[in-house]
């Protein structure tokens, strides 16, 4: 409902009147905060994989009389929308969730509009986890399991075509609290050498960038 690790609305930049993508939107929270930025003459567009997430941010939509957003159901991979038809793309703690990253940004830059930019907030990696560490947090999170190293992450972007690519370490990643009481996030972080800690691993980052 509210895995997040940035804040993509901010970093963004939104001005009245533009078109908006938000990937992943889930119940619809940051399309509801872009909603108020780009005013009635604008419009924001969610897509989720989860028909259930789908109905839920549709109903809240509904119910706080959110005219301009819209949602659809579809995979960040195959984007149910029209080429060079938005004028920015957002994304919070979400792309790195999908096992084609390349294949992501590709349809990233597909429906950008020229001049257009993305603002995306995700979960990358300063350097590979230990692999019994990756193995063990596979079965917990895939937030930290899905992530790549930041320099790959950079090249990905840039190949898609996307151009003056900036990826800005935010902070600490929230995908697993390093104070969990839960038993099992707690053997996951065990499994870190002694006087390692995740967020030596895993950070939270901003990536920017234009069509």
């Amino acid at each position: 409902m509210a895995l997040s690790c940035g804040n993509p609305t901010a970093i963004a930049g939104l001005k009245e009147g533009e078109i908006v993508l938000d990937l992943g939107s889930g119940a619809g929270f940051d399309c509801f905060l872009a909603a108020a930025k780009v005013g009635q003459a604008g419009r924001v567009i969610g897509v989720d994989m989860t028909p259930e997430m789908i109905e839920k941010a549709r109903d809240i939509a509904s119910k706080d009389d959110y005219a301009n957003v819209e949602f659809r159901l579809g995979e960040i991979e195959n984007l149910p929308l029209e080429d060079n038809s938005v004028d920015v793309v957002i994304s919070n703690c979400v792309i790195n969730l999908s096992a084609n990253k390349a294949r992501v940004f590709q349809e990233i830059y597909r429906v950008l509009k020229p001049h257009g930019r993305v603002a995306i907030s995700d979960v990358a990696l300063l350097k590979e986890l230990p692999e019994k560490t990756r193995i063990s947090l596979e079965a917990y999170v895939g937030c930290v399991a899905g992530a790549m190293l930041i320099d790959k992450y950079k090249e990905v972007v840039e190949a898609s075509g996307v151009k003056d690519v900036k990826v800005t370490i935010q902070g600490s990643s929230i995908c697993l609290d390093p104070d969990t009481k839960d038993p099992i996030g707690r053997a996951k972080l065990d499994s870190l050498e002694e006087g390692q800690s995740l967020h030596d691993y895993v950070v939270s980052a901003c990536i920017e960038g234009t069509k």
